[in-house]
Formats: structure tokens, sequence, C-alpha cells
């Protein structure tokens, strides 16, 4: 074991980035710590693949992080590269968005990658030669959706979190990456519609559709594939120095165009997208 990287990835489910990533990270010989919460752990015990290791974690709970990282360490010695991937959607309108739901996006998508790095980094530190640490943020960090408003703004945390850690662990000799994934196939898509299942909304009850056609937006069309994203990743990830932003995926290029467009080209597009231009 001692010539291969260890590495822990977050969110590993079967149908989503995760389970990609393990086997990308596995073809190219280092050892994986496949996790996610205990309910969907059968999820992935069945990843075809000697080199990983199915692993309970759930990134909400102090105590089950800490528990996990610490079981790793005292089986491998290290750990080489966190892969903070765990993350859930959260669709609907702002206005009417339960707290609840915002709160559980927040604590999943941004928290839980804070609670990682700061579980990891002080063995990666004591280490010579540091680490990788590897936030998956989102081109809706950037460029913010209608719809998505609570999960754009934790991936926009997410993107500011790792522009901190970047200098910040400097010192350590950890590199810290972000991916900017744009429109990628998995089981995001399906999960968020499920989450919209029974939900009567007030103000936006006439903007039904659209919220749902938001929430499997990214899911449609011409998606990248999950494993042609991972493998794209793992790749960029492994090299002796790894890019400080990997963006990857379809409508990269529509969203980096967003971004320093004027804000009445941005507005107007998503207005006509998702139905906004119309009053009921």
């Amino acid at each position: 074991m001692n010539d291969k990287k260890i590495v822990l990835v977050t969110g590993c489910a079967k149908g989503g980035i995760g389970y990609e990533y393990c086997k990308a990270f596995a073809d190219q010989n280092c050892y994986v710590l496949a996790t996610d919460i205990p309910q969907r752990i059968n999820d992935i015990v069945d990843l075809p693949n000697d080199n990983v290791e199915a692993l309970a974690l759930d990134v909400t709970c102090d105590e089950s992080v800490s528990s996990a990282v610490k079981t790793i360490i005292s089986k491998y010695g290290h750990i080489d590269i966190l892969v903070n991937n765990a993350g859930i959607g959260c669709t609907g309108p702002l206005a009417e968005l339960s707290l609840e739901s915002v709160r559980k996006a927040w604590e999943v998508n941004a928290l839980g990658q804070l609670r990682l790095v700061q579980q990891v980094v002080p063995y990666m530190a004591a280490r010579p030669g540091g680490g990788t640490i590897v936030n998956v943020g989102s081109v809706v960090g950037r460029v913010p959706t209608p719809w998505a408003g609570s999960y754009c703004a934790s991936k926009a945390t997410v993107h500011a979190f790792t522009e901190t850690l970047r200098v910040e662990l400097r010192p350590f000799d950890i590199n810290v990456v972000l991916v900017v994934p744009g429109a990628v196939r998995s089981n995001l898509g399906n999960a968020a519609m499920e989450k919209l299942r029974g939900i009567e909304w007030k103000l936006y009850k006439g903007y039904k559709e659209a919220i749902e056609e938001r929430a499997r937006a990214s899911q449609v069309g011409k998606a990248t594939e999950a494993r042609i994203f991972a493998r794209h990743v793992v790749k960029k990830v492994l090299k002796p120095k790894p890019p400080k932003h990997i963006v990857f995926g379809h409508m990269t290029c529509l969203f980096a165009f967003f971004s320093w467009s004027p804000l009445w080209v941005r507005d107007s597009f998503f207005a006509k997208r998702f139905k906004l231009n119309n009053k009921l």
C-alpha cells in the first residue's frame, strides 16, 4: 500500500459522479476510500476494483467525519487526496423555499466540505509533501440561476472557501483544487425532482412546470457523461502540480460568457429560459 496514493472521496453512491471518481482513481492505481451516508453504503459496495473500500461517512455529522478520518489514518497512515464531492440539490423560489431545505443544502454542500477539510488538514500538514484537497463547486456558483438560488449560493460559498484555503494552506504544501462542473449527467436531477414531489407553491403555483424543468435542467440534452467528466478531473488532479481550477462539462462556455456579460443579457436569458417573462 506504500506505493499507492490514499484517496478519500465523499458522496459515492451508485449513479453519481463520486462513484465514477472512485473508479477513475482506482484505475490509476490509487487506493480509494469510497464514502457515503450509512443508508446508502450498500450502493457503493459493488465498485468493481480491488483498490476501492467502502466506508460510512455523513458529511453533516462531526462525529461521523472524525471517526471515518481516524479510521483511515489508523489503517493506512495518511490521506493523500481528499475529494469533497458530496452534495444535494435544492430547487424552488427563494421567497417560498423552506428554510429547512436551505439549511440542509448548505450543511451538505458547503459546511460538509469544510468539516472534512478541518479533519484532514492536520494529517496532511504533518507529512512531507502535504497533499491535495479537491472541492467540487459548480458553474452556478459563479452565475446563479432562477429556481435554484439556495443551491447556487451554497456552491458560491464552496468557491470562496476554496480560493481562501488555497492560499492559507500554501505553507503546508497542500494543493487546493476547485472543480467547476457544467451540466454533467448523474442522479442529481432525479433526487431534485423527488424533493419537489408534493410541494404546493403559493405565489409561484403557476410556475410549477418551470421549477421542475430547472430541477432536471443539467441532466438532459447534451449533458456530459459522469464517467467522462470524472476521468478528466482525476487525470488533472493526479498531476505533480494540479491546476487551481478544473472547469469542464457541457455549458461551461455559455456560463463563462455570462460571467462577464452585462447583467441584462444574463437576466434576459434566464427569464426566458425559465418562464419568468410570463406574468400570472
